[in-house]
């Protein structure tokens, strides 16, 4: 029995005892999906529900003489064993081993469509992150980035969330003037600007951009005029530095759906128009020359400047711009995850949203991540060899590879910072988490061998009643809690509830192997369906890893 068998057996219990007047209900006051869920105590039971103090009051029963007269029904149900009652009217259900067994034949016949559901299903999301301007590599925290966003887009999609990874590429400001007159300078062979960049990032651009400019027949850019030297390498410059950001980030197993380019703010009307259509909802004021905002009115702390005295935009202008656009494209939600310097962005776009006739937390979202320190035979890793400054993607793949780096960035919330031992995770142990995890997938895939070899085949038979070891019980419970998890973790936007997850499931896996329950036989033993049988289990685990994996954009190795 699945868990979502047993959440149909709950509800249609409640229609027939609202059908049958036992309880003076009204039939819309039924949860469309009783909700269950796993007892923190295993000798509890296998699942637990308290849709009876939810609903008792309701029907003006006593909460516990609801959950008995539920439990009463529920006791003629096929492969339900038990259903106990505790505290005030909380059901505690028990499966027959049968029951709970036929899940392993489940989850491998539903194969990577496992773990999904339909709880966003019909909701557009577009969902934005890293976004790091393009004046140098992408470093650590916008890396971070790059592995939670892609992970809760996964997670969302596995929700039934229609998603759209979106890049905004900052192509318009003071930071990309500051780049342009750094190129310029390193390559005349002049110090940089006081504000501006450095690296060796920095002269393989400018050469790079010299380059160019000589092999198109084009002047020396370093020749030209200094307006026209900082337009040349600015243009090219950028280019090249943003091309670079998007293979950095392809390598890393992130692809955007949409490059947004901020320039196009401006330059297509989308600023005049979200501030026309402001000042027409009256949320407009002017002061001292500039047209204000009056953000104060949805909770932000001061009004704000959207257009300054001197007639030029200011930064929120592109941000309201920018919001609007999102949502005249035609997405519910707007997803936005920000560095831990954005801070003090959540209450004026929480107000923007608001001046729009948005619902603030819900059309829009904002999440702040923390920062992630590096550290590497005890001690901090300071400085990345060609950024100078900072630390970036390349630095951390190079040092522990994908797969270790998505899955350490993704693992934990995002608004803990957390510290990455670069010697842990290229370990091959059991105290890598990751290793961990793609070892358990890695065992099962060789059991599945070893049994292929011993002519051991799942479609010979299968009889769940077998699977009563304790250890295949925990597995099996934990196996069924995979679609709950998956729904908690897109509801929550907390992608790293499945990693943590996968790393109970590979436990418990150990567990049950070192358990000796074996899918091969020994010796000269004949096949029965006991080996049948915990093959079955054995490739449900399999299948659970590699779908908890594939939604953190980790793989799922066969071999180790």
């Amino acid at each position: 029995m699945t868990p979502d068998q047993l959440a149909d057996a709950l509800r249609g219990a409640l229609v027939h005892a609202v059908d049958d007047g036992t309880f003076a209900l009204d039939p819309a006051a039924i949860p469309a999906r009783v909700h269950i869920e796993r007892p923190r105590q295993r000798e509890h039971g296998d699942w637990s529900t308290n849709v009876a103090l939810q609903l008792a009051k309701k029907a003006g029963v006593n909460p516990r003489a609801f959950a008995e007269e539920l439990a009463r029904r529920l006791g003629d149900v096929p492969g339900i064993a038990a259903v106990e009652i505790a505290g005030p009217g909380f059901l505690n259900i028990r499966l027959d081993a049968a029951a709970a067994g036929e899940l392993a034949r489940g989850i491998v016949e539903q194969g990577a469509g496992y773990g999904t559901n339909e709880t966003f299903a019909g909701v557009r999301v577009n969902l934005e992150f890293v976004s790091a301007n393009p004046t140098g590599p992408l470093h650590i925290g916008g890396v971070r980035w790059a592995a939670v966003g892609d992970a809760l887009a996964r997670v969302l999609t596995a929700s039934g969330a229609d998603v759209t990874r979106e890049y905004y590429f900052n192509d318009h400001g003071a930071q990309i003037d500051r780049f342009a007159r750094s190129l310029v300078a390193r390559a005349r062979g002049q110090e940089p600007p006081e504000d501006g960049y450095g690296g060796q990032y920095i002269a393989d651009i400018a050469d790079q951009v010299i380059a160019d400019a000589l092999a198109a027949g084009e002047p020396d850019p370093r020749t030209l005029p200094d307006d026209a030297a900082r337009e040349a390498f600015r243009v090219r410059g950028v280019d090249l530095m943003f091309a670079e950001i998007k293979q950095s980030l392809q390598d890393f197993g992130v692809v955007f759906d949409v490059y947004f380019h901020e320039d196009s703010l401006h330059e297509s009307g989308a600023v005049d128009r979200a501030v026309a259509r402001l000042r027409e909802s009256g949320h407009m004021f002017e002061a001292d020359g500039a047209l204000w905002l009056r953000t104060t009115d949805f909770g932000d702390d001061k009004d704000r400047v959207v257009i300054k005295s001197d007639g030029q935009a200011a930064y929120i202008a592109g941000d309201i711009a920018y919001y609007l656009d999102k949502r005249e494209r035609g997405f519910d939600r707007v997803v936005i995850m920000l560095g831990s310097d954005h801070h003090g962005y959540v209450g004026r776009m929480m107000a923007v949203c608001a001046a729009f006739g948005d619902t603030p937390h819900v059309n829009l979202e904002l999440f702040i991540g923390q920062l992630v320190n590096l550290v590497k035979d005890g001690g901090p890793v300071r400085m990345s060899k060609r950024a100078g400054t900072v630390l970036t993607i390349d630095d951390l793949v190079d040092a522990v590879g994908v797969d270790a780096a998505r899955y350490a960035l993704s693992r934990s919330s995002a608004d803990q910072q957390i510290d990455l031992d670069l010697d842990l995770l290229a370990r091959a142990t059991n105290e890598n988490p990751v290793f961990y995890v793609q070892y358990a997938h890695a065992r099962t895939a060789a059991v599945a061998r070893n049994a292929a070899e011993a002519g051991v085949r799942r479609e010979d038979g299968f009889d769940g009643s077998l699977l009563d070891h304790e250890s295949e019980g925990v597995l099996l419970g934990l196996l069924a809690d995979f679609p709950r998890v998956v729904a908690q973790a897109a509801d929550l936007r907390e992608p790293h509830r499945v990693a943590r997850y996968a790393e109970d499931v590979a436990g418990a896996y150990h567990k049950w192997y070192d358990q000796k329950r074996r899918v091969v036989p020994w010796g000269e033993e004949e096949v029965t369906d006991a080996h049948r049988t915990r093959l079955w289990l054995n490739d449900a685990t399999r299948q659970v890893l590699a779908n908890a994996l594939g939604m953190l954009g980790v793989s799922a190795p066969e071999r180790m």
